[in-house]
């Protein structure tokens, strides 16, 4: 901890009772809003992109909320945001990395459908596919829209409207604490991607207003 700080024990009851309580998400959300406004936007989205991010694990992250994603070869956790077309956060879960992309989508999407009730579209890519169509148009009124690469693509291609999530996991590798999973709990590791993007937000809204939406 830095020296102008309180105890290591006390800044961490300060986090935990934010993190236990939605405070972080709720502060997160009002500031989301904000820079949406400030932009011209409505404060609630009407379209989204969801992805997922394997992370490694640290040593005290425990058997029971880490996996192998074999298609990343990562031993970790799985970062499953959704994010509004200004690549601002919607919601996140984090699982173990061998949890498949479907499976936690089906939660994460509900979630962040009953939050904000304007979603009406979301971007996918291939791995998205499946049953999970009907079931988002079905239980969620919600389209899901896949972005499938085409057999003629070779090598690194950015799809369209998947660079708008890539920038955001981008931009969580930078923050220290995010380039790698050292929390003990997945809520203390979702409750860290909101804070970093939080940082992101409000160094947006610090900065001059050009006026230009």
């Amino acid at each position: 901890m830095p020296a102008d700080f309180p105890p290591w024990d006390r800044v961490y009851e300060f986090f935990r009772r934010w993190r236990d309580h939605a405070l972080v998400r709720e502060f997160h959300d009002r500031l989301r809003a904000r820079v949406r406004e400030r932009l011209g936007r409505d404060a609630e989205p009407s379209a989204g992109v969801i992805d997922s991010q394997s992370v490694k694990a640290d040593a005290v992250v425990g058997a029971d909320s880490r996996g192998f994603d074999g298609g990343k070869l990562v031993n970790g956790r799985k970062r499953h945001v959704v994010v509004d077309t200004l690549g601002l956060l919607l919601g996140v879960m984090v699982t173990a990395a061998d949890t498949g992309d479907r499976t936690a989508a089906r939660v994460l999407l509900a979630q962040v459908a009953d939050a904000h009730h304007r979603l009406a579209l979301v971007w996918a890519d291939g791995g998205y596919t499946g049953s999970l169509v009907e079931y988002c148009l079905a239980t969620l009124a919600l389209v899901l829209a896949i972005v499938k690469r085409s057999d003629d693509m070779r090598g690194f291609v950015v799809l369209p409207k998947r660079w708008i999530v890539e920038r955001l996991f981008a931009h969580l590798m930078r923050t220290r604490r995010l380039a790698r999973d050292y929390e003990r709990r997945t809520t203390s590791a979702e409750a860290m991607v909101y804070w970093s993007m939080i940082l992101l937000m409000t160094r947006r809204l610090t900065r001059p207003h050009s006026g230009r939406g």
